[in-house]
């Protein structure tokens, strides 16, 4: 498995597209449910080939990533030969960006020299999708950018 397997839930709402998948693999669903009883390894390799084809599917379209902590914020455009890092430090030990209260006071003050930003891009390894997985692992979010796209503008990259 390259990725990661799919949860119960994510499985449940793609019901349909594992059908699909299953039906073009030659698999009937009594023949899945014979597959999951007698010979259950089959049946978590399927599982797993069906989850790297969806995180495929996902990881080739996804642009933004955002890693959001109490001092932190790492925002990636994810280019098409780069991945580009803006990353905001916040010297306030009071103020906590993943509240309300605390991204207010970001707002407020993001400006003074309680804030700090740096700027840094870097090539992608030869496989750009896993590259992005490994973002999603230490915590990356998908988003539609707009954070990003905000600071880009400010800053002028």
């Amino acid at each position: 498995m390259k990725y990661a397997r799919l949860t119960r839930e994510q499985f449940e709402e793609m019901n349909q597209e594992f059908i699909n998948f299953l039906a073009t693999q030659s698999i009937t669903a009594e023949e899945w449910e014979k597959l999951k009883t007698e010979k259950p390894e089959v049946a978590e390799q399927e599982l797993d080939v069906f989850s790297d084809l969806v995180w495929e599917g996902v990881l080739s379209k996804v642009e933004y990533l955002e890693n959001i902590s109490e001092q932190h914020m790492h925002l990636f455009y994810l280019a098409e030969k780069e991945m580009k890092l803006l990353s905001v430090k916040v010297h306030n030990p009071e103020a906590d960006l993943t509240t309300a209260e605390g991204f207010a006071w970001f707002k407020r003050y993001w400006q003074s020299d309680y804030v700090e930003y740096l700027t840094a891009s870097k090539a992608y390894s030869e496989d750009r999708n896993q590259d992005k997985f490994e973002l999603i692992k230490q915590g990356g979010v998908i988003t539609r950018g707009d954070l990003y796209r905000w600071f880009e503008k400010i800053i002028g990259e």
